[in-house]
């Protein structure tokens, strides 16, 4: 029997690592879109900077280029204003020559904190300057591992299964029978639970001494008095209690 019981323990510790293998596999869509997604966010945190650096670029550009252009407005305003012929010739040239030194005033004022915010925006950029070479390869390496790992789960289950029929036929076909129930019926799969601290770790429940210590016999199959789960105490912990 204890020949037995330890084939049922072989048996459930590879159900268990079958169900957590399938798990993975199940999940392995929705964690690399995750993953990812994970690379993306950093992606367009640096894209969103890069945008900015741009946008104020382009619109320090586009101010400095008007005020080229009111520069040279002002060299017409001047000309009127040196050829004027009379009095409302002359004011006309001072209204505009005024109203365009405004203009450039505030458009140069307005390049100045442009060229603060563009140094601001660059430090970020020259900051995250590791993150943003390495970026690509750092995700490519990352999906690549992620890739791997799949393929070896997907390795895994299928010893794993094959490891598994060997020892199921194995077992007389009543045993293996109610093995099969037991794991059908528990919504984790656990068919066979471990004795801790005298109590089954499937449900909590602890066990009466006298069941406690037939189950370190490990000479007939017992089963828990709550879950009807198969119980056992593993050797390390049966000596050490018996001791």
């Amino acid at each position: 029997m204890k020949e037995e019981l330890a084939k049922l323990i072989d048996l459930q510790k590879s159900d268990t690592k079958i169900r957590q293998l399938k798990q993975a596999i199940e999940t392995a869509s929705e964690r690399r879109a995750s993953l990812e997604q994970e690379f993306e966010q950093h992606a367009s945190s640096i894209r969103e900077i890069q945008k900015r650096r741009d946008d104020l670029t382009a619109e320090r550009a586009a101010n400095e280029n008007q005020i080229a252009e009111n520069k040279t407005y002002l060299e017409r305003a001047d000309r009127n204003l040196k050829h004027s012929q009379n009095q409302k010739e002359y004011e006309t040239a001072m209204r505009e020559i005024d109203a365009l030194n405004k203009q450039v005033t505030a458009l140069e004022t307005k390049v100045v904190e442009l060229l603060g915010s563009i140094e601001e925006v660059e430090k970020e950029l020259e900051t995250r300057a590791e993150e943003i070479n390495t970026l690509d390869a750092k995700r490519s390496e990352a999906m690549a591992a992620f890739d791997l790992e799949v393929a070896g789960n997907q390795a895994d289950l299928e010893n794993e299964s094959a490891k598994r029929k060997v020892v199921f036929d194995t077992l007389p076909s009543q045993l293996a029978s109610v093995y099969d129930r037991l794991a059908q019926r528990s919504r984790d799969g656990i068919a066979v639970a471990e004795v801790v601290n005298g109590s089954c770790t499937a449900c909590n429940m602890s066990l009466r001494p006298q069941m406690n210590v037939e189950v370190k016999k490990s000479d007939k199959i017992i089963t828990c008095e709550n879950c009807s789960r198969i119980l056992y105490i593993a050797s390390r912990e049966a000596e050490a209690t018996a001791s």
